[in-house]
């Protein structure tokens, strides 16, 4: 009889080491649709630490800057979180598993476009950086940037030749 529990405990333990890395990781209770799981697995076979959530408009406004083309997101819609290349994402899908956009925080300022870079330097030489996300879906890229000067914060949203989409500065 013991030797049955420990054949069974031992095939437990090798299926689990077999399953794919990237499985979904449902932390708040909710069913995410296999449709959406298979999307997000064929876009990011190399994903890994899979979270997901149903998108929270009170937690993060994701059309805050009002991108055009991008879907209008709301709480049927899901956020999955995620790593890949040593980068923390976030990726939204619609309730019918299609991609919404993807961002991501860029930890190495100095790999921004060059466009960007001189944009910045140009145009807020005294400001220092003090976040940046990478942002995109379909063809379009842009860089949502935080710098900071003294006690005034600007946050823009920029594309990738350096062009101010959006911008908003928050002074005291």
């Amino acid at each position: 009889m013991k030797f049955r529990t420990f054949l069974a405990a031992a095939a437990i333990i090798i299926f689990a080491a077999c399953e794919t890395p990237y499985r979904a990781t449902d932390n708040s209770g909710i069913a995410v649709p296999v449709e959406m799981q298979t999307a997000f697995s064929a876009q990011y076979p190399n994903a890994g630490n899979i979270v997901w959530t149903n998108y929270d408009p009170g937690v993060v406004v994701l059309n805050d800057w009002e991108l055009s083309g991008w879907a209008p997101v709301d709480a049927t819609d899901y956020v999955v979180r995620f790593n890949m290349d040593n980068e923390d994402y976030y990726a939204w899908y619609d309730l019918d598993g299609t991609w919404i956009g993807t961002a991501y925080v860029v930890k190495d300022y100095t790999l921004l476009p060059s466009a960007v870079q001189a944009t910045l330097n140009s145009q807020f030489p005294a400001y220092s950086i003090a976040s940046v996300n990478r942002e995109f879906q379909k063809d379009r890229v842009a860089y949502e940037i935080v710098i900071k000067k003294d006690d005034t914060k600007v946050v823009m949203l920029v594309d990738n030749e350096g062009n101010i989409i959006k911008q908003k500065t928050k002074s005291p």
